[in-house]
């Protein structure tokens, strides 16, 4: 039996279906292209919350050594160009002053996520072991309550710290300013505790990243590899600072504040995104 079916129809039927395609992929290609655009600094995933804006420190306090809160000295903190900027070109010297911002918001159990690097040099007059070196600190003592000098909130620190072009140096390490962890069911007393993970040298941006349960289990994920476990953080009564925070027996810290550390070394944060997790 022969096709009847004039060749025209076919011919016609094929354009129709080349046509729609080719308008589905024009529109998935402008919707991606429009996505990009207007969401610079929202996560993909709506889960995740964006704490910071891209655009200002709207939702962020300043606190820098010998200054009161919210004054933001030689304009250290700025956001520019979508990037959470620590910037000293308006410094003469460092001269001591530590600086953190503070998101304002307490967190207990979360999964942290950002984006850093580290750019240009070290301002003058600060320490030699400050150099690529900055920090996301968790269960902060809220900004308010910390004395004017104070150079660090009591807080877990998870240290960042940018290779100095040759040697090893890990990132995602552990500092305690007024607190101590437990690690293996011991008691870890010892400020710094260096993690496995590699060294990043150069202005390369680096993702870090903190999960965090309340009391419990907390860790240090470097560009998605766990590099630092521990649990039980708690206050140290024997420092001055911590033990102004101490109520009662109870030394156990369980929530806090996070801030962003600013140590006399230019340093860049972007895509600063929390998660929530239940309790």
């Amino acid at each position: 039996m022969t096709n009847t079916q004039p060749k025209s129809k076919y011919l016609l039927i094929g354009r129709i279906h080349r046509r729609t395609i080719l308008w589905i992929l024009a529109f998935a290609l402008i919707s991606t292209i429009c996505g990009c655009a207007t969401g610079q600094n929202k996560p993909a995933d709506s889960r995740w919350i964006s704490l910071f804006n891209g655009k200002n420190l709207e939702g962020w306090k300043v606190k820098i050594t010998g200054y009161e809160l919210n004054e933001n000295y030689g304009n250290t903190f700025r956001a520019e160009d979508g990037i959470l900027k620590v910037c000293y070109d308006q410094y003469d010297k460092f001269g001591g002053k530590f600086g953190h911002i503070f998101y304002g918001k307490k967190f207990s159990h979360y999964r942290l996520r950002l984006e850093y690097r580290f750019v240009s040099d070290q301002t003058p007059g600060g320490p030699g072991w400050a150099l690529r070196n900055s920090g996301i600190m968790i269960h902060c003592q809220s900004p308010e309550s910390m004395a004017k000098d104070q150079s660090f909130p009591v807080s877990i620190e998870v240290q960042l710290l940018g290779g100095n072009g040759k040697d090893k140096r890990s990132t995602g390490n552990l500092c305690t300013p007024g607190t101590h962890v437990v690690m293996d069911n011991q008691l870890i007393t010892q400020h710094c505790i260096s993690s496995r993970s590699e060294t990043y040298h150069g202005d390369q941006w680096v993702k870090a990243e903190v999960e965090v349960h309340g009391n419990d289990i907390i860790k240090h994920i470097i560009n998605g590899q766990v590099v630092l476990e521990y649990e039980r953080p708690q206050l140290d009564e024997k420092d001055r600072d911590a033990g102004k925070l101490i109520k009662g027996e109870n030394k156990m810290l369980s929530e806090g504040y996070i801030s962003l550390q600013a140590e006399s070394h230019p340093v860049e944060f972007r895509k600063v995104d929390i998660f929530p997790l239940e309790e």
